[in-house]
């Protein structure tokens, strides 16, 4: 089925595709609540943003040690087992959450301990819900599902956080209470925005019921969990188009990564007009993803030559338009060119996606997509470190043009020392099983 309108046809006749669509908006716009809600609650409680990114950084450390067992586990229970099981668990900790703000016990150590729980349940979370369409859609709609589904997530991350921001604007917030004392009534937008996304999570969790896995492979005999993850491990060693894609993505990430998370910032307090400018440019390139998604789905399976010299012209684009980020003396200009990135980056995303759940063995891919995902999870944190460094020795216009010559320069090298450019779609060939 080639014919992009015929496939969105069809998948918007799937009932399964629809129940799982309806329950990812749900549970994708709850998240946006808590990802608002919490951070605010740690800096309003407490008055110290140290301690606010101390918090996040909680939930991100169990996420990261434990994806790759969450992929094995994914691979030995099924994708959908392993979802819904995280989200009866996301639906309580999110449940005690409010409770804590409405009831006023609100304490660091009670956040710190429920922000830990909720990252330890993404650990099994993310490599299940990345592994759930294949099960649900044949692989020849994989792309357009994976541009609709990314599509409807990009929509409730511009929404979300405007809503939230909302609620707790008309119930509380807790900003009028002195440090220590952000819980009860004053704050009861918060408690209000936990609840939701609870609420999110049991709703997403009933339509998931609904789901049916129409293409969900054979089982295999059970492993022990730890030799799966080896074999998860070695199976991506193993394929050299693999490999070579997960090194290289690594190695970009490392670039970019800490680019946009740290020296963005720097650029909207520094050069711009603050706050407003960041947020200015960062909603321009979400904006700027959804239309690169729904471009995909335009487009169908477009490619320059194959899968690999398609993400390598991409990066190279991308690194063209890092370069002058940091000459920028307006908001505009800024937006302008996130805007153009994020719709490269949502178009590629969509590929990338798609080429992993085609490539990778339907009994592996809960562990090749965690591994993919510890790949971003574990350079973020070094990226952005060394970010902060270089920024100490060198000026923007010397960060930005130096990200977009090595991602340039990394996209070169990879073209000519590497595999990439001859990684093509589909699964691997026989030699390579």
């Amino acid at each position: 089925m080639d014919n992009p309108r015929q496939t969105r046809t069809a998948l918007l006749r799937d009932p399964d595709f629809r129940w799982m669509m309806g329950g990812a908006i749900i549970s994708a716009l709850g998240d946006q609540f808590t990802i608002i809600a919490l951070p605010w609650l740690v800096l309003v409680s407490t008055g110290d943003p140290f301690k606010m990114g101390l918090v996040i950084a909680l939930m991100s450390v169990p996420r990261a040690i434990f994806i790759l067992l969450g992929g094995a586990l994914v691979d030995r229970y099924s994708p959908k087992s392993m979802l819904m099981i995280s989200k009866y668990v996301n639906t309580v900790l999110l449940a005690l959450l409010a409770g804590m703000v409405f009831t006023g016990h609100v304490s660091l150590g009670a956040i710190s301990m429920l922000a830990l729980a909720i990252g330890f349940a993404s650990a099994f979370s993310i490599p299940a819900g990345t592994s759930m369409l294949p099960n649900v859609v044949a692989p020849a709609q994989l792309p357009m599902a994976n541009g609709m589904m990314m599509g409807v997530r990009q929509v409730t991350m511009l929404a979300g956080p405007l809503l939230a921001g909302l609620l707790m604007a008309l119930f509380g917030d807790g900003s009028g209470h002195a440090a220590g004392s952000a819980a009860g009534a004053g704050a009861a937008g918060v408690g209000i925005a936990f609840a939701v996304d609870s609420a999110s999570f049991l709703l997403s969790a009933w339509t998931l019921s609904k789901v049916k896995l129409a293409h969900a492979p054979p089982k295999a005999a059970p492993q022990a969990v730890l030799r799966a993850v080896g074999a998860g491990l070695a199976m991506v060693w193993n394929d050299t188009a693999l490999r070579t894609c997960m090194l290289y993505w690594g190695l970009c990430s490392f670039v970019v990564g800490g680019t946009m998370q740290v020296a963005l910032p720097v650029l909207a307090s520094t050069v711009l007009h603050g706050a407003s400018a960041l947020g200015l440019i960062m909603g321009v390139h979400g904006a700027g993803s959804l239309a690169g998604m729904a471009l995909s789905g335009v487009l169908g399976k477009f490619r320059v030559r194959n899968f690999g010299t398609t993400v390598l012209l991409g990066d190279v684009l991308v690194g063209l338009l890092l370069m002058p980020l940091g000459l920028v003396a307006a908001s505009w200009q800024a937006a302008a060119l996130m805007l153009a990135i994020g719709v490269l980056g949502g178009f590629m995303q969509v590929a990338v996606f798609s080429w992993l759940q085609q490539r990778v063995p339907r009994a592996m891919l809960g562990r090749a997509m965690s591994i993919f995902m510890f790949i971003f999870m574990g350079v973020a944190p070094l990226s952005a470190a060394l970010t902060g460094y270089l920024l100490q020795q060198l000026t923007l216009a010397q960060l930005f043009g130096g990200a977009g010559l090595f991602l340039m320069g990394t996209a070169l090298l990879a073209w000519l020392l590497t595999p990439m450019s001859t990684v093509a779609d589909g699964p691997p060939p026989p030699a390579q099983a």
